[in-house]
Order: C-alpha cells, then structure tokens, then sequence
C-alpha cells in the first residue's frame, strides 16, 4: 500500500488520482471514477469531487493509497 501526504484538508478525488500518475490526465481520472472503477474505503464511489481527506483509503486497479 501506499501513501499520499496531505498537505490541506482534502483533495477532490480525480486530482488524486492525477498526483498518485494512475491516469494521464484529468479527463481520463473523470472516466474512471464515472465507470465506478474506483473505490472510496472500499466502496465504489461515482463522486469526480468527493473530498479525499486523511484516513482514507483508495483503490484503483489493484493499486492502494492510504491518505495520510
């Protein structure tokens, strides 16, 4: 699993998966998160925006990061 430092608050969901380099770009992260190819604490979750914040777990094709 691994980590991702947060440095605010949150970090809208597409924008992680963006900085973890999961997706090329911004469009591609929307597409994921639309498909529900992504999970929020282990649930699948349709939010582009959802705030990712400290504690949270996210999983997109078989790779893990903890919020931290």
């Amino acid at each position: 699993m691994q980590t991702f430092t947060l440095t605010g608050e949150f970090i809208p969901m597409i924008q992680l998966l963006k900085a973890m380099n999961w997706v090329e770009h911004g469009g591609m992260a929307q597409r994921m998160v639309e498909e529900g190819l992504v999970t929020y604490n282990g649930v699948v979750d349709f939010r582009k925006r959802l705030k990712v914040r400290k504690g949270d777990i996210v999983t997109f094709e078989g790779q893990t990061v903890q919020i931290i």
